[in-house]
């Protein structure tokens, strides 16, 4: 029997009381689909349904795909794949991740910031679905016609007009239709508030539907992944069904043509006008959900070789073509609407909450079985922003409980719940009578420019600080092959110029909020635009703490706290191979890679590519002396 030397043992297999002083383990995904689910879930959101079709026919129809499919290829698949790669390899949250360069941990603060203030209105939004799904419960939609005590005199039923048609011309200019005045004076109760500055009294029956989406919420992520894991297999397939229903049940209604070739009919002039593809960045952008820290967190309870280069093209792919189906599903709706009412496709179509709470429910009360579709619809988007909302959540507790790893890990449940409680009491301006004014303030500010230059910092860091070759390394590390010149030139170069194009598009055409003809006042623009530097001036405060804790001259500091962390590396000490070995607590061996061998057993083909890696850093060091 060979005796090992001391030396090639490593100090964590030799027995002793460290293991009562570790942390308690993060969990991973309990099952294969469940990190590609929880991804496909968190990225086809409400903005596929509301935003994408709506974007696509004011910015040239069919054209748009053009820019879209090129912004997606140099902006939206290749930072979706940086951030999957950081929170693999790593194993970390979006503030311990930046271990990589402490320097930037800012970076990390501004994201839980931003992420915080989205998940407060977001679920205000899930209140409003929840809310028209209860109302979708009765053989009669409220909304179907007018004469309830919230309609006014301008208010004019579809089925008067269309019976109208035949013997007297309706002026429909100056009129509402009832599914607007029931949105906006019956749900919201608008006319109770002055403007954002007197946001009138709580609506208690919004209030009670934003407690049961935070509660719903709570129970999805109490066990962590492990739960929201499981629910992910029903909240990301169930939409599909249901778009499918009614993309079947619209192309097959009487003037459903007129809506698709409005939606699809190319306009090849717009592609010259760069508003056009601001615009489709803007959508891969936001609806990939870069730069949230959502993608980070899901990646970070992978296992260290997961396959997420193939990952990466499933969800950026599928999140791209739901977008597209989802646009047939709402415009041949808009179609058939349009040839009822007897006005161009043009006056009926919107985007936003404008069209998921008023012309999409008016349509659905010119269907038979109109009940049925209005439940079908609002479920859909209930399913849509759940998982979305899932990920926003994950991505707060995951972050702060990986920081405090002792003291959180083990009451994750109270924390989540602790969190959730807080985003709900700070919700409950947006359940009064004024809530909507403050919620797109929230909408139009909370993830503006602040998100990107997030998103734009990490780029730099991770290739000019930290350093493209490493970062190369360490994905040959993780998945067995390097990134390709494809991704390298767009994290270098493309990926960057195409935010920074973006940041400078996005001050230049500032235009102050508004709601329908409401203009907001000065000191809510003001508190808008505070809400966005906000979560940039993370970044300094945190170059400033990071060089308080270094010593030596300010250059020496900020050289130190811009290296990364002694323990950066794979989070499990199987993994630690090549360069990371040397940097576990108490390595004292000369070769890092004979003790894997030692403790872990022959090599594997993963430790083929350590040896690789081990070699190539002994030839740089070399050329280097």
């Amino acid at each position: 029997q060979p005796v090992t030397p001391e030396l090639l043992v490593s100090p964590s297999s030799q027995d002793g009381d460290l293991g009562s002083e570790c942390p308690e383990d993060r969990g991973n995904w309990t099952g294969r689909l469940d990190f590609l689910l929880s991804c496909i879930g968190y990225c086809v959101g409400l903005g596929n349904v509301w935003r994408f079709p709506y974007r696509a026919y004011t910015n040239g129809g069919g054209a748009f795909l053009v820019p879209y499919f090129i912004m997606l290829a140099i902006c939206g698949i290749p930072i979706f794949f940086m951030e999957l790669s950081l929170g693999q390899f790593s194993s970390l949250g979006p503030l311990a991740v930046w271990k990589i360069s402490p320097l930037f941990k800012g970076v990390g603060m501004g994201t839980i910031l931003i992420v915080s203030l989205v998940a407060i209105y977001y679920n205000m939004i899930i209140a409003y679905v929840l809310f028209y799904l209860f109302a979708s419960l009765t053989s009669n939609l409220p909304w179907q016609h007018c004469g309830n005590w919230w309609n006014t005199d301008l208010c004019l039923d579809h089925h008067v007009i269309k019976t109208g048609n035949t013997t007297f011309p309706v002026n429909i200019t100056n009129t509402v239709s009832p599914s607007e005045e029931y949105w906006s004076r019956y749900v919201l109760h608008i006319q109770g508030s002055s403007g954002i500055g007197n946001p009138g009294r709580i609506r208690w029956n919004l209030c009670l539907c934003l407690l049961l989406s935070w509660t719903i919420v709570y129970l999805c992520i109490l066990k962590g992944v492990k739960s929201s894991g499981k629910v992910v297999y029903f909240t990301a397939t169930f939409p599909y069904l249901i778009l499918v229903m009614l993309l079947i049940r619209g192309v097959t209604l009487e003037g459903a043509w007129k809506g698709i070739r409005f939606y699809l009919t190319p306009q090849f002039d717009h592609l010259l006008s760069s508003k056009v593809w601001i615009e489709a960045a803007l959508q891969i952008f936001y609806s990939l959900g870069v730069g949230f820290g959502g993608l980070l967190t899901f990646a970070s309870y992978n296992t260290f070789h997961q396959n997420i280069y193939r990952d990466t093209f499933i969800v950026t792919l599928g999140n791209a073509i739901t977008s597209i189906l989802a646009g047939f599903a709402i415009f041949s709706v808009l179609g058939y609407m349009s040839q009822e009412l007897g006005v161009p496709v043009n006056q009926v179509a919107k985007a936003g909450p404008g069209l998921a709470f008023v012309v999409y429910p008016q349509a659905m009360t010119m269907l038979p079985l109109s009940p049925f579709w209005s439940f079908l619809f609002f479920f859909m988007l209930l399913t849509l922003g759940l998982d979305s909302q899932f990920a926003f959540m994950e991505t707060i507790v995951t972050a702060v409980t990986d920081e405090f790893p002792y003291y959180l890990r083990p009451k994750k449940a109270s924390f989540s719940a602790v969190i959730c409680i807080a985003l709900f009491l700070m919700g409950l301006i947006l359940t009064t009578e004024g809530g909507m004014y403050w919620l797109v303030l929230l909408d139009d500010y909370s993830a503006g420019f602040g998100l990107m230059v997030v998103v734009i910092t990490t780029c730099l860091v991770v290739t000019r600080v930290y350093g493209m070759k490493r970062f190369c390394r360490d994905i040959h590390m993780m998945l067995g092959f390097k990134p390709g010149p494809y991704f390298r030139a767009c994290w270098m170069v493309l990926s960057p110029a195409t935010m920074m194009a973006l940041l400078v598009y996005n001050i230049v055409k500032y235009q102050p909020s508004e709601y329908g003809t409401y203009r907001f006042p000065a000191w809510a623009e003001v508190l808008g635009i505070l809400m966005g530097v906000l979560s940039c001036l993370m970044i300094p405060l945190g170059m400033v703490v990071a060089v308080l804790q270094e010593e030596g001259t300010l250059w020496e500091r900020v050289q130190q706290a811009s290296r990364p962390a002694m323990d950066w590396g794979p989070s499990l000490e199987e993994n630690r191979t090549g360069m990371y070995v040397a940097s576990l607590a108490g390595s004292q061996s000369p070769k890092p890679l004979m003790v894997h061998m030692r403790k872990y057993g022959g090599i594997t083909s993963y430790e083929n590519t350590a040896i690789e890696v081990d070699r190539e850093i002994e030839e740089e060091e070399e050329s280097m002396m």
